[in-house]
């Protein structure tokens, strides 16, 4: 007996956290600084982490009014009725309930190269085929209708990133509306912005209500997560935001309670923690400028909370940072063999990373 077919299937590859570098280095993992996985270094929000702990006690009982309450709440938060809140296990989760429920065997959706592995690896997963279009990293990496709808042909689904992961990149309004609007009246197009908080440009929600002079569009859904700015990767939550035309079709994709309670009890608390998401966009903006203007190396400008860092050999300088306790995103994985991805850590992480790089690569 034999699984299915999975050699086209690529396999995630996340950082490595700090407990399994210690243990490769025979290190206290106290001692490492671990910027590999655009990880919030400040925690979770402390009121998500109280409501984690309060709602211990009733984890035997399914997420039912926990997923209802947040999913109002985060419908409040963006002035959407409460259908169109597509809540579900991580924003990877979420991609999943798009896939399923735009994708029919052989159906093939856009990616960006390099980008999120995950877009493709979820239409795999339901039998779709996968098509890349190129940001050109002798472009900075730039997002514009035409390096998109060059490659264009007829796909289902098309992936933008805003920020765009490794590159910080984003795509503005103009730009997506423009990509919508020149594809076909079937084609979706998702915009994932994940690392939306810290960016200074619109959320695309504004293409998809028709907000602040746009016209509304049953063709752009928004993908957001409580992984970045809110701390909570660990207890995957995440959601989709969706037209209000087609928001019906969840009840038909998603799994049985989409989110734990936990994880639900947490969003709630986290919704309402305006000074950890102060604190922590703050801090980004902090680290962006720092690595910008101190790293001894090309930086890209970033809206994300990390930075591109191009470096020759990204293997060897995050191999001979890992040995100095500094733990950074080899990009190879991403297609560029000659960057390496630091996430904005506190003020103390940052500056000791890049003391670090600037040794590495002295």
């Amino acid at each position: 007996m034999q699984p299915r077919d999975l050699s086209d299937h690529a396999v995630y590859a996340a950082g490595r956290g700090s407990e399994e570098v210690a243990r490769e280095l025979g290190l206290d993992p106290a001692e490492l600084v671990t910027l590999s996985s655009n990880e919030n270094p400040h925690g979770p929000s402390p009121a998500a982490a109280a409501a984690i702990r309060d709602g211990a006690a009733t984890v035997h009982s399914y997420p039912k009014s926990a997923h209802t309450d947040l999913t109002e709440r985060i419908a409040e938060r963006w002035a959407v009725d409460s259908e169109q809140v597509w809540l579900a296990n991580g924003g990877d989760g979420a991609l999943d309930y798009l896939s399923r429920a735009l994708l029919d065997p052989g159906d093939s959706v856009l990616v960006s190269r390099p980008g999120f592995a995950y877009y493709a690896m979820s239409a795999r997963y339901h039998h779709g085929r996968v098509k890349a279009y190129e940001l050109a990293q002798s472009e900075r990496f730039e997002q514009t209708p035409e390096t998109v709808l060059d490659a264009y042909d007829g796909e289902r689904i098309v992936y933008l990133t805003s920020p765009h992961n490794p590159s910080g990149t984003t795509a503005s309004l103009d730009t997506i509306e423009a990509i919508a609007e020149k594809t076909d009246d079937e084609t979706l197009t998702v915009v994932d912005e994940a690392y939306g908080e810290f960016a200074d440009v619109p959320s695309a929600l504004a293409l998809v209500e028709g907000q602040d002079g746009w016209d509304a569009r049953d063709d752009v859904a928004v993908l957001r997560t409580f992984s970045k700015v809110y701390g909570l990767a660990g207890v995957r939550l995440g959601y989709a935001l969706i037209p209000e035309e087609w928001a019906e079709a969840y009840e038909r994709v998603n799994t049985p309670f989409a989110a734990s309670a936990i994880a639900c009890r947490a969003g709630l608390a986290a919704l309402d923690d305006h000074e950890h998401v102060e604190e922590t966009v703050e801090s980004v903006r902090w680290a962006r400028e720092f690595m910008h203007d101190e790293l001894d190396a090309v930086t890209y400008p970033s809206a994300g909370n990390f930075v591109l860092v191009e470096v020759g050999d990204a293997t060897a300088v995050a191999e001979a940072a890992k040995r100095q306790g500094v733990i950074v995103r080899d990009c190879s994985s991403f297609g560029l063999p000659d960057c390496i991805r630091i996430s904005c850590g506190t003020e103390a992480e940052t500056r000791r990373a890049v003391e670090t790089i600037n040794e590495v690569l002295a």
